[in-house]
This record gives structure tokens, C-alpha cells and sequence, in this order.
């Protein structure tokens, strides 16, 4: 064969690979763009309380590590994991009427929290609760640690402000030694101020009682439901401050994001209070042990 025809030849075979090269990177790059995107990328997977959903997570807020396994299956509810340290306490208004504070101390209880007031849900009123200082004197004297929290129906920073004065007022001659919370709740009656309010306008409002409590030298919280939780708040701009979850009934606090207070039921039997009641538990981290005093006790 002479050279101009294997000349040829290389010339065809090169432009014949060249092409070849071109349809498979093609290929590669039309079905790279045809390859479907995750639509859940960055989410998670879980039960919201209606069903199960996926959310994206709020940017910076703390995930529960208060797993199943660190509560004991049978009988009351406890803490069994190491982490915390588990005080039991109870929340109170006007609705459990008289208490033997006495009784219910030597029962077990470590901290009350108390309902301080509220504010109506119509006509926006406030009101102290007619309980209060009796409940306060009575926890303290027979030596639970106290805080309040106020039913807030607020519909504007104003009235967060208000509230928390309102609170701040009352608070002075006690000493508070557990979190002053923020207690807004949904009400579904005809009339109620709320019944519109936007989790923008919410967070809102629970920074401004928040802050308003936490300048006068005081522990803020802010208490909510897995519905409010997860849908009612940003809870990215709450990470500052402390989170009291209720889901009672449940065997553990189902929840993504951590909380510091868990309300695990509404129908306890506590010796000292008529009818049911509502309990919890605090979660207060146990200090872990300083490198140098884990170096000591290595062998």
C-alpha cells in the first residue's frame, strides 16, 4: 500500500475516533442534565404530629438528641440517658385551685412553674392570675425552685413588650430561679384576636417578650407544640433562648429540634393537687469532665 493511501487511512480512522470521542461526551452530558435532582435534598423525613412530612431544617437550631432509649419504657415517664440531669416539676393556674404545695414537694417534684396571667383573646386585656402569689409562696416555701409564664395572646411587638412589663412587674419580690416563659397558644374561638397572626408576626412578638425579660436579668423561654414548632415559629431567630416542648402522652419528646423543657403530660396524679395535672421534665446538662481530670484518670 502506498503511503499517501495509509495517509488517508489515518486521516479517516482519526476523524472516525474524533467523532466517536464527540457522541459519547454528548451522551454523557445530555444524560447528566436529563438525571433527576433529589427534590428532598437538605430536608428530613418525619411525623409533624398530622403526618409524615418532609421539612428543611431552621438554620442553627440545636437537633434533639432525646431518643427513645434514654427513657424508661414502663411506669412514669424518666430520664434514664446521662447527659442530663432530670428534674421533675409541675405547671400550675388557677385551674388546679388550692394546692398543698407540702404534699406535693415530698412527692418528688423539683420546680413549679407558674401561670403569672394572661391576656384575653378577644378583647386583649390583662389579667394576673388570681392563684399566683399563693402558688409562688407556697412552691418556694417548701423549696421547688419558681418560674412563671404568661398565656400571651399578643398580636404585635407592642404587646410582647406589655406582657413581659406586665410580668416583670409581678416577678420583683419573688426569687425566680427557673425560666419565665412565653406562652402563646392557638385559640380557635369566634372572636379571637389571633386567629390571623403569622409566624413572621409571632417570632416576633416571642423576641420582643423574650428580650424585654432576658434585659432585666432573667431566664426566657418559649413554649410551644409540635404544630406551632415546627409550622408557628422561626425558630432559627429563638435559638438564643430556652424551648419548654409539650407532647404528653408520648414515651419520649418526639420532636426534631432539642428543647430544654419537656411537658410529658396532661393527666398526672400528684399527691397535693386536685385533679389532673400537667408535668415535666428539665433537662440540665451535666458538666462533662476537663481533659486534664480525664488524663488523671487514665491508668
Amino acid at each position: 500500500m502506498s503511503r499517501g493511501k495509509n495517509l488517508f487511512y489515518c486521516i479517516i480512522m482519526g476523524i472516525v475516533m474524533l467523532l466517536s470521542l464527540t457522541l459519547m461526551i454528548l451522551f454523557f452530558v445530555q444524560r447528566t442534565e436529563k438525571a433527576p435532582k433529589d427534590p428532598h435534598a437538605g430536608q428530613v423525613y418525619l411525623y409533624d404530629g398530622k403526618d409524615w412530612t418532609w421539612i428543611t431544617p431552621q438554620e442553627g437550631v440545636p437537633v434533639n438528641t432525646l431518643t427513645a432509649e434514654k427513657f424508661a419504657a414502663e411506669g412514669e415517664v424518666r430520664y434514664i440517658g446521662t447527659e442530663y440531669t432530670a428534674l421533675r416539676g409541675i405547671d400550675v393556674s388557677e385551674h388546679q385551685w388550692e394546692i398543698d404545695w407540702e404534699t406535693a414537694a415530698n412527692a418528688g417534684l423539683d420546680f413549679a412553674c407558674i401561670r403569672l396571667g394572661r391576656r384575653g383573646y378577644t378583647e386583649g386585656g390583662l389579667f394576673e392570675d388570681p392563684w399566683f402569689e399563693k402558688n409562688m409562696r407556697g412552691a418556694q416555701s417548701n423549696g421547688l425552685k419558681a418560674g412563671v409564664y404568661f398565656f400571651s395572646q399578643a398580636v404585635n411587638v407592642a404587646e410582647a413588650i406589655e406582657e413581659a412589663n406586665f410580668v416583670l412587674a409581678r416577678i420583683a419580690p419573688y426569687r425566680i430561679d427557673a425560666p419565665i416563659v412565653y406562652d402563646w397558644e392557638s385559640v380557635s374561638e369566634d372572636g379571637a384576636r389571633t386567629a390571623d397572626l403569622s409566624a413572621a408576626t409571632r417570632t416576633d412578638c416571642a423576641v420582643a417578650f423574650c428580650e424585654t425579660i432576658r434585659r432585666a436579668g432573667y431566664t426566657p423561654c418559649v413554649y410551644f407544640n409540635r404544630d406551632i414548632g415546627y409550622y408557628g415559629y422561626d425558630l432559627s431567630r429563638l435559638k438564643d433562648y430556652m424551648f419548654w416542648f409539650s407532647l404528653p402522652e408520648s414515651m419520649f419528646p418526639n420532636f426534631y429540634y432539642a428543647c430544654d423543657i419537656w411537658q410529658y403530660s396532661f393527666t398526672e396524679e400528684v399527691p397535693g393537687v386536685k385533679g389532673n395535672a400537667d408535668m415535666n421534665l428539665w433537662f440540665i446538662p451535666r458538666p462533662t469532665p476537663a481533659a486534664s481530670e480525664v488524663e488523671k484518670e487514665k491508668p
